[in-house]
């Protein structure tokens, strides 16, 4: 009895061993309204599909790379509004709040020049005054106060400052982060590396049709190609967790009360299936992705048709000469001579 309790305790122990790395990513208990449309649904295994082969007089070459590429800076917009009573006051207290972000950050690398303000309006409030009378109400719209709204373009260089600025803007009520955007310095250093390692990739793959028998020079070749590139902004998912029982309303046998479902948000960027190259494929933070996609046709060039012989007709005419007495001796013309 030990015995066998002792390996279901070790079976019970792998089980939950292997499944330490999963997380909740695919697990539909945790996911049920997940939006991805990649999740692999609970209780089902994935589907492996092979297409058929259909063989075809056209050859193709169709070659994908895929670099994954650190942002060489950042950029962090944020959104403040101040109001006050007066234009001059509201002014003050806007200088006042993004002074202090400023003397934060310069402690933490961030220096002025890398920050830059935006405003966005200055407008000023009102307040509807109701002014009664004996018969009647009047609503009457009367100047309250002025509304600033700026928008503050931090850039940074590590996404280890990105803490510190998120920490400085909330020490001063600034909690609205419109979005970050990725900057990289030499993209078209990018581009060259991916048309190197694609036009190496495609001789690789002209040798390999030489040596099956097809030889590529006896075909014509058109193409098509393209290049893109891709930000973490575009890549993420959400979804809500399907937990939401409350194990405090089970020990007082109190009915079970549901409660808002958090929105979760994780970073998916694009899928390796089908690239044939992928450079710096192991991630750590969001990266950049940029692509570029070579693809080639090889139609069979028509073969020379051999011209057929002329074949010219010659017509010999013959002509005999009757004597007029009536003779019947009859004498062919020599023509030529």
């Amino acid at each position: 009895m030990k015995i066998t309790k002792l390996i279901c305790f070790f079976l019970l122990l792998t089980v939950c061993t292997q499944a330490q790395h999963k997380g909740n990513y695919n697990q539909d208990i945790s996911r049920r309204n997940i939006t991805t449309g990649n999740a692999i649904v609970y209780g089902q295994s994935p589907k492996h599909i092979t297409q058929n082969l259909n063989p075809s007089s056209t050859i193709i070459i169709d070659v994908r790379a895929l670099q994954n590429v650190k942002a060489s800076t950042y950029t962090a917009i944020f959104n403040v509004s101040q109001i006050g009573k007066t234009a001059e006051t509201t002014n003050q207290l806007m200088n006042a709040r993004i002074s202090n972000i400023k003397q934060e950050l310069a402690f933490k690398g961030i220096s002025e020049k890398d920050i830059a303000i935006d405003v966005i309006s200055f407008v000023p409030v009102y307040e509807v005054e109701v002014t009664k009378k004996l018969f009647s109400k009047t609503y009457t719209e009367v100047p309250k106060g002025f509304e600033l709204q700026q928008n503050i373009h931090i850039k940074f260089t590590k996404t280890q400052q990105f803490e510190n600025i998120l920490t400085a803007c909330a020490k001063n009520e600034i909690y609205n982060l419109v979005k970050v955007d990725y900057f990289i310095e030499n993209i078209a250093e990018v581009y060259k590396n991916l048309q190197t390692k694609l036009l190496a990739l495609i001789a690789d793959k002209k040798d390999y049709y030489n040596l099956l028998g097809f030889k590529l020079d006896d075909y014509n070749a058109i193409i098509a190609d393209q290049k893109y590139c891709y930000f973490p902004k575009d890549f993420y998912q959400h979804y809500q967790a399907y937990n939401s029982i409350s194990f405090q309303a089970l020990n007082k046998d109190k009915g079970i009360t549901e409660v808002k479902k958090q929105t979760s948000y994780y970073y998916q960027p694009l899928s390796y299936e089908k690239y044939d190259i992928v450079i710096n494929p192991s991630i750590l933070e969001p990266v950049v992705q940029i692509g570029m996609e070579i693809k080639l046709h090889f139609t069979p060039k028509p073969k020379e048709q051999k011209a057929k012989p002329i074949v010219k007709t010659e017509i010999k005419h013959k002509y005999y000469v009757i004597s007029p007495d009536g003779n019947i001796d009859i004498k062919e013309l020599n023509t030529n001579i």
